[in-house]
């Protein structure tokens, strides 16, 4: 098997794995808060406590992910042109 075969065999199982993850879970956790929907704050003492509301999850702790944001978009469009 040639390198070239093998890395074309290897990129397509990983684009069909994303696929894959995009369907069963279209949505993940924010990179910003962590998935908590709020940032860490710490007291004086070192205590972490409820900081400020995640603007980039609006506070839900989940996100689109990209490939599935790409797929709606596409469909969208599709759908759209076919009316």
């Amino acid at each position: 098997m040639t390198l070239s075969l093998l890395a074309i065999t290897l990129s397509l199982i990983v684009t069909l794995g994303y696929v894959g993850v995009c369907a069963a879970s279209p949505f993940g956790r924010c990179r910003k808060c962590n998935g908590l929907g709020f940032a860490l704050a710490h007291d004086r003492k070192g205590k972490p406590k409820r900081g400020r509301h995640c603007r980039r999850c609006d506070g839900h702790g989940i996100r689109i992910r990209i490939g599935r944001h790409l797929y709606n978009r596409w469909a969208r469009t599709y759908r759209n042109g076919t009316r």
